[in-house]
């Protein structure tokens, strides 16, 4: 019976060891944004700027500027850093107004991520 009662356990235990010792799944999320979330500016930025935590695939990565009633207000395509870990893409000049940031990257294990956030161009008043 002890036998057995220790063959059960080592079993337990390298079941759970191998449920642990999964790999993660990684995935690229922003670790800094310009302009940032939810930020009021007096003078409207010339480009926007995302850096993610992992690598991105350059073929997949998607940035864009849109204004309140979806126009978009970026100029020519999003760039990606020397490093892959940054994302940028022009901005024509903007008018006071709120401007949504929307992002879409793969990265380099493939997984996708995404996200939008809002920031605001004051009229410096």
């Amino acid at each position: 019976m002890n036998i057995f009662r220790g063959l059960l356990s080592s079993t337990v235990a390298l079941m759970l060891a191998a449920v642990i010792a999964q790999p993660a799944s990684a995935h690229s999320f922003p670790e800094q944004e310009s302009p940032s979330a939810g930020q009021q500016l007096s003078v409207p930025p010339s480009k926007v700027t995302i850096k993610f935590d992992a690598p991105i695939e350059k073929l997949f990565a998607k940035l864009e500027v849109l204004d309140s009633d979806g126009k978009p207000h970026n100029v020519g395509s999003p760039e990606i850093g020397a490093e892959a870990r940054t994302l940028s893409i022009k901005v024509a000049a903007l008018k006071p107004g709120e401007y949504t940031v929307k992002w879409g990257v793969v990265c380099i294990d493939s997984h996708h991520t995404e996200g939008s956030y809002v920031f605001t161009v004051t009229d410096g008043g």
